[in-house]
């Protein structure tokens, strides 16, 4: 269900073709939503489908402009603030090193400096993405910040986690 909120939050700031939502999922979900085009596009045929978006506009090849519906606006706020999140907690990388007894140490140590890496390089796209909104004020920039900032915070502990990880194995 998610998806769908995430376009309907996306068309709450105005009007946009599929081909400008997957930019924006690009620059503004995809570190916590992504979505694919078959994805997208699926989505918003079942949104219009159930009323919570309309054709705004139509333009050349085809190119249709969705906008949010009072039905979608509605749905939107409910989920916001009336549906509670679901804390679904699952990770492929701890289920690995649960299981690191079944290597030799030096490749389970291996594996938890390359999760290290791994954080280092998505907090390096974090930050990129941080100053490209340096004094940006718009609802996406502002809400969106808040959304980075989780996500820096918790890259830190994660790479401090598998550091420390690493150096407990002997």
């Amino acid at each position: 269900m998610s998806l769908r909120h995430a376009v309907l939050g996306l068309l709450s700031e105005g009007p946009a073709s599929g081909y400008d939502l997957l930019k924006l999922f690009d620059v503004s979900l995809s570190h916590v939503w992504p979505a694919t085009q078959s994805q997208l596009y699926g989505e918003l045929g079942k949104l219009a489908e159930a009323g919570l978006v309309s054709i705004s506009a139509e333009g050349p090849r085809g190119r249709k402009e969705y906008a949010v519906t009072e039905a979608g606006l509605a749905e939107l706020r409910h989920w916001i603030t009336g549906v509670e999140a679901t804390q679904v907690t699952r990770s492929d990388m701890l289920l690995r090193v649960f299981f690191l007894a079944q290597v030799d140490p030096e490749q389970a140590r291996a594996y938890l400096r390359r999760q290290a890496e791994l954080v280092a390089e998505r907090l390096e796209r974090l930050r990129s993405v941080q100053a490209s909104l340096q004094g940006d004020q718009d609802n996406l920039s502002v809400y969106g910040t808040i959304v980075l900032e989780y996500g820096l915070r918790l890259g830190a502990v994660q790479q401090e986690w598998a550091e420390w990880a690493a150096g407990q194995i002997h």
